[in-house]
C-alpha cells in the first residue's frame, strides 16, 4: 500500500511539472494547424525537400514541444513518414537540460547532439525515399487496372452521380485544418468555408492538453509503480553491470519508447554509472517524450499504423545503437 501511496505521489508530481509543456505545445499546434495560419504545417508539407532536415533540428529543442507538433501534424497527414521519424530521432526530451549541468558530460552532450541530427536527416531521408518509391508502384498498379476498365460505362455512372448529387441536398462530413469534424447540408452551391468552428486556441489547447494529460496520468502511474516494486537500483544494476553492450542497446531501445520524461531521465542517471555510449544514443533516439504517446492517441483510426510507427521507431534504435558499436 505503500508502494501505491508513494507511485500516486510521483505520477502526480510529475504530470503537474508536464502540464505546463503539454499546455504550451497544443496551444502552437493549435496556433500552427487552425486557418487563419498554416505556414508551418503547409511549408513542411509542401518543402518535403527540407522538411526532414528542420525536423532534424527542431527535434534538438530541449523537451518534447515539436516532438508532439509534428506528431499532431502527421496525424492529419501534414508532414510525411521521414519528417514525423527525424524528429522522434532527434528528440532528447530531458536528457539535454540535465546532461548541461554537469560539466563532465558537456562533450558528450554535444556529441550526443550531433549524433542524432545526422541520425535523423538520414532514416528521415530514406524512409521518405523509400515510401515515395512504393507510392509510385502502386500508383502505377492502381492506373493499369483503371485502363482495364470499360471508359464509357465509368463515365455514365460518374455522370448519374452528379446528377443526382446536384438534385439532392445530402449531409456530409468534412474535416478542417484544426481536425474538428463538421456536418453539413449541402447542395449544389455547396462552397465549404474551412474557417475553424474555434475561435479561441487557448481554450482548444487547454482542452487537448486535458484530454492527453489523463492518459499520461495512466501511463506515467503504471511505471512509477513498476520503478517502486522493483527498485531504481535493481534496474540500474541489470542495465550496467550484468549483461553485454548488445543487449544494453536493446533495453535502452525498449525504454526509450516509455512515452514519458522519465525514460530520458533514467537513460542519462544510466550512463553516469556505467550505461554504454552507444545504448545512450539507442535509447534517445526511440525516445520522443510525449510525442510517440500524441501520434497513438490522435491516429485512432490507424492503429495498425501507429503500432508499425513504433516497430520502426525501437528498429531504427537498435541499429543506430549497433552501428555505434564500430566506433564506441
Amino acid at each position: 500500500m505503500e508502494n501505491f501511496y508513494h507511485a500516486l505521489i510521483h505520477t502526480v508530481e510529475d504530470v503537474l511539472l508536464m502540464l505546463p509543456i503539454l499546455f504550451l505545445a497544443y496551444l502552437l499546434v493549435s496556433y500552427l494547424s487552425h486557418d487563419h495560419n498554416h505556414k508551418f504545417s503547409g511549408f513542411l508539407s509542401k518543402k518535403k525537400k527540407t522538411s526532414v532536415l528542420f525536423a532534424s533540428f527542431l527535434g534538438c529543442v530541449p523537451q518534447c514541444g515539436f516532438s508532439i507538433v509534428i506528431a499532431d501534424l502527421y496525424s492529419k497527414q501534414k508532414v510525411t513518414l521521414g519528417t514525423l521519424i527525424a524528429v522522434f530521432i532527434a528528440t532528447s526530451d530531458e536528457a539535454i537540460p540535465i546532461m548541461i549541468t554537469s560539466p563532465d558530460t558537456i562533450l558528450d552532450m554535444l556529441l550526443l547532439i550531433a549524433i542524432k541530427i545526422v541520425l535523423a536527416i538520414i532514416w528521415g531521408y530514406g524512409i521518405d525515399f523509400v515510401v515515395s518509391v512504393f507510392s509510385k508502384i502502386l500508383s502505377k498498379r492502381k492506373q493499369e487496372k483503371l485502363k482495364k476498365q470499360d471508359d464509357k460505362t465509368k463515365l455514365a455512372d460518374m455522370e448519374n452521380i452528379e446528377k443526382a448529387i446536384m438534385d439532392k441536398p445530402h449531409h456530409h462530413h468534412h474535416e478542417h485544418e484544426c481536425g474538428h469534424i463538421h456536418t453539413d447540408e449541402c447542395g449544389s452551391d455547396c462552397h465549404h468555408d474551412s474557417k475553424c468552428c474555434v475561435d479561441n486556441i487557448f481554450l482548444d489547447a487547454f482542452k487537448h492538453m486535458f484530454e492527453i494529460a489523463i492518459y499520461i496520468f495512466v501511463a506515467t502511474f503504471v511505471i512509477n509503480l513498476l520503478i517502486e516494486f522493483f527498485t531504481l537500483d535493481a534496474i540500474q544494476a541489470i542495465l550496467t553491470n550484468n549483461i553485454g553492450i548488445y543487449l544494453q542497446i536493446i533495453i535502452a531501445s525498449l525504454v526509450g519508447l516509455i512515452p514519458n520524461c522519465a525514460s530520458s531521465v533514467l537513460l542519462v542517471e544510466l550512463y553516469t554509472v556505467g550505461l554504454s555510449f552507444p545504448a545512450l544514443v539507442a535509447g534517445l533516439s526511440t525516445g520522443a517524450g510525449v510525442g510517440l504517446f500524441i501520434l497513438i492517441s490522435r491516429n485512432k483510426k490507424h492503429p495498425l499504423q501507429s503500432l508499425g510507427i513504433v516497430v520502426l521507431q525501437f528498429a531504427i534504435g537498435v541499429i543506430s545503437g549497433l552501428f555505434l558499436t564500430l566506433f564506441f
